[in-house]
Order: C-alpha cells, then structure tokens, then sequence
C-alpha cells in the first residue's frame, strides 16, 4: 500500500528520464509516423473549426441586432454556415479518431509483443525476483495506459492547447479591452483553482488509500479465520479494524472540510471573477464600445477558454502518469536477454552426445549468497549412462540439475559436456538437446496435442502418435471421445497425475534429447499409475544420459551409478549393490528406513 502511495505521487512529477522514456517509447510509432502526423493536422483542423463557431454564432447576434461586421450576409447564410461547419468538423474528427486508433492499436500491439519478448527471455533469477502480478502488470495495465495516451490523452491535450491558444488570440482580436481584463484576473483564479483542487485530490487518494487498509484487514482476517479463532484474538482484530475506520473517518472529514472551503472558493471568487467581466462587458455594451454579439462571442470564447485550463491540468497529470508507465515498460525493453526469442532449428552436428562432468562445482543461490548450497561438487557421467542423484530435503539434487540448464551461473568450478564448458554452448541450441519430466508437471490449458506438441512444435502426425504410444498415453488419449484435441484444463486439471506424467512423457520422446533430467517423476502416483509411468520412462531413457531425481530407492535399482549428497557434498556414490554393503551407509539408513515404513 505504501509502494502504491509513493507510485502515485513519483507519477505526477514530470522528469528528465520520464521525457526520455516517453521520446524512446515513440519508436514503436515510427512505422505509423504518416497516419500519426496527419491524425495531428487533423486535429488541429477540427479544434480551429470548433474554434469558429462561438464567433459566428456572435456575429449572427450582431446581424440579427443591426450592427453587423459583414454586409449582405443574412441569417439564413449563418445557418448554412453551421451547418457546414459541423460537417466539416464530423469529417474531421471520423478521420482524426480512426487515424490514431490504427496508430495506438498497432504500436501498442508491438510494444506488448516486444515487452513480451523481452520478458520471456529473461532468466530465472529475475522472474525469481519479481511478481508475477507485477509483470502481468507491466505488460497489460502500464501497455493499456500508453495506449490510451496515444488514442485520447495526448489529442486532447494537443486539442485543449489549440482550443486554449487560438481562444486568447480571437477574444485579443475581438475585444481587446475585456480581453484584457480577462487576462489579468480569470488566469490568476483559475491556477490557484486548478492547485486547490490537486491538493484536494491528494487528500482525496490518501483517503482511498486508507479505505483499502481497512479491506486489507478484513480480507486477511477472513482468509484466516481459523487462526483468529484458534488464537482467540476477534478483540485484537476489532480494535485494529476500529483503528484503521477511525483513521478513514478522521482523513474523511478534513477531506469535507477542504471540499467545503473549495466550494466556497468556486462560489465567491471564481464565479465573482466571471460575473465581474460580464459586468463590465454589459457597461461596454450599454456604453455602444462594443456589439451586443461580441460580448456573447466573449462569453463563449470565455467558457471555452477556462474548460481548456482545467482540461489541461488534468490531461497533464494523465500524460505524466503515462510516461511513469512508459519509463516502467522501458526498463524492461532496455534489459538484457538471456537468449533469443527467434525460433532456432537444431541442426545435426549440433546435437551433443551427453557426457556430463562437474569439477568443483560450488554454488549458491543469488538471493541468498550467505547460505552455499553446493560445496565443491565432482562427478562424471558418460553419454548414455543413467544415474541417479539421493539425499535428504535441500540437499542440492535440484540445484544440479537447475545449473546443468543453465538457470543459474556457478560460483566456482565448471561443467562440462561433451568435454566443453555449457558456457560456451549456444543457450537454446543446448537446451534443444535437453528434456525434463518434473515431479509436478504443468500442463499448458490447450489440447493434448498442443502440449505433447510443445517438446516439439513442427512434429508431424505419426511422430505425435508414436511419442504417445511409447509414453504409455496412447491408450487413454484414443479413450476420450476428443482423443488428441481434448481439452486438458488449466494447468491439466481434467487429467488425472499418472496421465499429466505420461503426456509430460510424450514431449520429452518427442523432443528426442541427448540428456534426460527426472525430477521424483512417479512418487506422487498410485502404484497403478507408477508401473505405467515408469513403462514411459524406461522407453524413454533408452539410449540417452539420464539424471534421476528420487526419493524411492525402489526406481533407481538398475541405474549406473547412484551419488548421496548430503549437505551440498557427495558423501556416497556406486551402484545399489555397492552401497547397500555399506552397513553405516547414508544409502544403506535410508533404504533401511523406508522398508521399515513400507512394512
């Protein structure tokens, strides 16, 4: 809440690195540049069109009284007049909107694809960093502001900045003494107007601010109502929501207070000002200074005028908000990308045969570098072999595996494959060689095909359904009356685990990978899935190098070497036969204590 205040407030401040943002945002314009310069002309067209009709409409009165300017111009030709005037002006403002739709609508889809571009190749420490509610933000609400200051805000300004110019120049040409009058006293009363009401508005957002507080509050004590309960603190959440209602009610009333004061501004001295030059227009008139029509024009030209002078404050706070977003969406546009967005077809001497080594290898995680996570980590695997990494909760299986794709960079030491650091591989051609079957495995909303499709997106037909078969999947796709195009859900909800396993599965087969990651791929399954599951997993670890991930011993028998990691450290390595020998053996307590739990 308080980050949202002080965003509010840095929002209404216009600064250098703001106007250079909004100047860098203008490239997405560049390629509408035409249909953005004429929506301009035309809407500076339109407003001085606007701009006639007070006039006019004043020299009709002066015709109609006797004392017209122009001579053989009747009243039934100032009806023609308008008439053309307000199709001229529709014309004007049909092609002027339509312009800068097409202009804002295009550049705006382009800085939404760019942002997206950017944002998607960025690396797991920064999403790790950030919300996601925050990104989504950037890339929708902040787009959305831009977007509406393209299409509306900027024209407006750019039209009240006509509308307010050419007012002064035809008043300052019509009646230059009331001009004058004007001009030393309504300006004056309408700035000190336009700053009342923002500190009115700054009460007013404090106000609001401190009402969400209030929801804050119930929200959370509604979410956990079984803690106040078990805690039996229902007083100590009355008085703090007592607490927050009496601050509402207590900014509410100065709130009505200064409101107060301001209506009372508006009613003697704004208005007073307005009924003083209208006083001394009407002396003008009674004094034959000036046509009875002029004044009415002045008077139009007057309520235009002070329309225009609180229109552009407001319009002004809306730009400056704008260009908050616009530096927001620049910060991400300028950042540095992980890898390429383009599509990347891996051709064969870039698949990679998958003989892993770490030497050394020490590590800890960006946003907590005090706690080593891994502490000189050594171990060789050949292409084709499959091992299996075991060890106790946060004993750094996962972090391996998470620095073997590179989401990370390692402290000290190097990993090799294929006898190259993976630093000097290209990042996504490498990972191309890579697949992984998580132990929660999230499904994209699409159909099956869609997500069996992602481990390869130009698979054909057959390659599909033969990546099914081999998962073991086939057999409950052709089930649903849907097959391939049933719908899977958000996040793979209408499929069972066992089923999100093997589809998972299938985009692995499908991706072909030298290197195969299973992160505790069947422990959260039934004994009925598992066997299934791990049917999938065998085909699919046929041939390639595999890293298993497991916490039961069971799945990992028949693998080629097994390494217990205790602490960030290898404590133990061999094969089951081997380890299971070692009496005081960190492998050897762990598959005592899980028979012992299966028994």
């Amino acid at each position: 809440m308080r980050r949202n205040r002080a965003a509010n407030k840095e929002d209404t401040k216009l600064t250098k690195e703001r106007i250079q943002a909004a100047i860098g945002i203008f490239r997405f314009i560049r390629p509408y540049m035409g249909a953005f310069i004429t929506g301009l002309i035309l809407l500076v067209l339109s407003s001085l069109t606007f701009m006639v009709f007070p006039g006019a409409a004043g020299e009709m009165a002066n015709t109609a009284n006797g004392e017209a300017r122009f001579e053989n111009v009747s009243i039934e030709q100032f009806g023609i007049l308008f008439l053309i005037l307000l199709v001229v002006q529709g014309v004007f403002s049909y092609f002027r909107t339509v312009l800068f739709a097409r202009v804002s609508e295009k550049g705006m889809a382009d800085v939404r694809k760019a942002v997206y571009r950017q944002l998607i190749t960025q690396d797991i420490p920064y999403f790790e960093s950030k919300r996601v509610g925050e990104l989504t933000s950037r890339i929708t609400t902040d787009v959305e502001q831009l977007q509406n200051a393209f299409s509306v805000t900027l024209a407006e300004f750019i039209r009240q900045l006509v509308v307010l110019i050419s007012g002064i120049a035809i008043i300052a040409w019509l009646t230059p003494r009331l001009s004058l009058i004007m001009l030393l006293t309504f300006p004056l009363v309408v700035v000190v107007a336009f700053v009342f009401g923002r500190y009115i508005r700054k009460i007013s957002r404090k106000r609001q601010d401190s009402l969400a507080e209030t929801n804050t509050i119930v929200e959370e004590t509604f979410q956990s109502f079984s803690v106040v309960k078990s805690f039996a603190n229902e007083w100590l959440e009355a008085i703090r929501y007592g607490n927050s209602v009496d601050k509402v009610v207590k900014i509410s009333l100065r709130f009505a207070r200064l409101r107060g004061l301001f209506f009372i501004f508006i009613i003697t001295i704004l208005f007073g000002a307005i009924f003083f030059i209208l006083w001394r227009g009407a002396k003008m008139v009674e004094a034959g200074e000036i046509p009875v029509g002029d004044l009415f024009s002045f008077i139009l030209y007057t309520g235009i005028i002070g329309g225009a002078i609180g229109g552009i404050g407001n319009l002004y706070t809306a730009l400056t908000s704008a260009m908050g977003a616009t530096e927001r969406v620049q910060d991400i546009l300028n950042r540095k990308t992980e890898v390429n967005a383009e599509k990347i077809e891996l051709l064969p001497e870039e698949r990679i045969d998958g003989a892993i080594t770490y030497q050394g290898v020490e590590f800890a995680y960006p946003s907590r570098k005090d706690v080593e996570v891994l502490k000189g980590i050594d171990l060789h695997i050949n292409a084709g072999q499959k091992v299996a990494l075991v060890g106790g909760s946060g004993a750094g299986k996962s972090t391996i595996i998470q620095l073997l794709l590179q989401f990370y960079q390692i402290d000290n030491g190097q990993i090799l494959v294929d006898g190259k650091n993976i630093y000097e591989y290209d990042l996504t051609k490498y990972r191309l060689n890579i697949a992984t079957v998580p132990q929660e495995v999230i499904l994209f909303g699409g159909t099956i095909r869609e997500n069996i499709l992602y481990g390869k997106p130009d698979a054909s037909e057959e390659e599909i359904i033969q990546a099914a078969r081999q998962a073991n999947a086939w057999e409950f796709i052709q089930s649903f009356p849907e097959g391939l195009e049933t719908i899977v859900g958000d996040r793979g909800i209408k499929l069972s685990g066992g089923q999100r396993q093997r589809v998972a599965i299938a985009r692995a087969i499908l991706r072909d990978p030298a290197i195969l990651l299973l992160d505790e791929a069947t422990s959260s399954l039934d004994a009925e899935s598992e066997k299934l599951v791990q049917e999938a997993l065998d085909n699919l670890m046929e041939g390639r190098t595999a890293i298993i991930i497991a916490h039961r011993l069971a799945t990992i028998r028949n693998v080629d070497c097994i390494y217990v990691i205790d602490e960030g450290v290898i404590v133990e390595q061999g094969t089951h036969e081997e380890l299971s020998m070692l009496e005081d053996g960190f492998y050897n307590a762990l598959a005592k204590l899980q028979f012992e739990a299966n028994v």
